[in-house]
């Protein structure tokens, strides 16, 4: 099968570049800068913007089947092109492609809680992009992960942004909640959803084997530096109102939608890697990928943490 990969340099690009690799199939990459990512010997790269039809419209020539991962993180506001202009424009002009060169199958990665009038810029986007897939005349099928993890990966990395070790504020006590999937799980998921016929238009929510809270997340983090954490909830109102303004100063990566966020949770009501035939309790915990002992919610009561009034 000749796949190509939009957005594959990328962290989740990469890993399911690898697993479509090394299944034997034939594999391009599109990206903005291709040559700068460690892919596997082999495999072919185009250089192109999604935001810029003309540039990538190319690269689908003679594909079975497109995966467009390309998007911006939600944790950190847009410095460039906004979550529309890469979302809903980018995923329009790879539904054109598509159309246009005749390649069959679109496969697209979404993201939980897509809604055309959801509370942030990134689902708003994310949601209308879903629209244009659908209307299309594609084999589509719809990815809609919880956060993944893995190296290269911001998860972890935005929580010790927001945090300090030993004492910290987390907005609402850190109770926004997160079923992570690790990198490596997602891969071969996305790599089945290019493979299979058979599921063409469906959405698949994909999450990994465990809810962990914000502050779960950060005393794990924290944990695997050797160092403890105790958690203050700072009141939402409060929490809005000061990421609200950060938002205002050039350079600073957060901002309201951030806040905003915070306040829904990013979790699946049913694991569909059942659908796969995968385990949901058989998939990397957070904190085996960590390399600590898996006691930070047992074990919080052991770091005092005051409740929110």
């Amino acid at each position: 099968m000749r796949v190509l990969i939009v957005g594959g340099s990328g962290f989740v690009g990469t890993a399911l570049t690898e697993e479509l690799h090394e299944r034997g199939h034939d594999v391009t990459v599109l990206a903005r800068n291709p040559e700068d990512a460690a892919l596997p010997a082999g495999v072919e790269t185009v250089a192109g913007d999604v935001t810029d039809y003309e540039s990538v419209e190319g690269a689908f020539g003679g594909r079975d089947a497109a995966v467009n991962l390309v998007a911006l993180s939600p944790l950190f506001q847009p410095s460039g092109a906004s979550h529309e202009e890469v979302h809903l424009g980018g995923t329009e002009n790879v539904v054109r492609a598509c159309e246009e060169r005749d390649v069959p199958k679109l496969v697209q990665m979404s993201a939980l809680g897509a809604d055309p009038d959801g509370p942030t810029a990134y689902i708003r986007a994310k949601g209308r992009a879903e629209g244009v897939v659908r209307d299309s005349t594609l084999d589509w099928i719809l990815v809609r992960p919880s956060v993944v993890f893995g190296d290269g990966g911001e998860f972890v990395s935005f929580t010790k942004t927001l945090t300090t070790p030993y004492v910290t504020g987390l907005p609402g006590g850190g109770k926004t909640r997160f079923q992570p999937i690790w990198v490596g799980d997602i891969a071969p998921l996305l790599a089945d959803c290019a493979e299979d016929d058979g599921r063409a238009g469906r959405t698949y929510e994909f999450g990994g084997p465990e809810v962990l809270t914000l502050a779960d997340v950060t005393r794990l983090a924290y944990r695997a530096e050797g160092k403890s954490v105790v958690v203050l909830p700072i009141p939402m109102p409060l929490a809005g109102l000061g990421l609200r303004l950060a938002g205002l100063v050039p350079f600073v990566p957060m901002g309201a939608d951030q806040y905003r966020s915070l306040k829904f949770d990013n979790t699946v009501a049913e694991n569909d890697v059942r659908a796969f035939d995968r385990d949901p309790d058989d998939l990397r915990r957070l904190a085996d990928y960590l390399g600590v002992d898996d006691r930070s919610r047992a074990t919080a009561t052991d770091e005092t943490t005051p409740k929110t009034a």
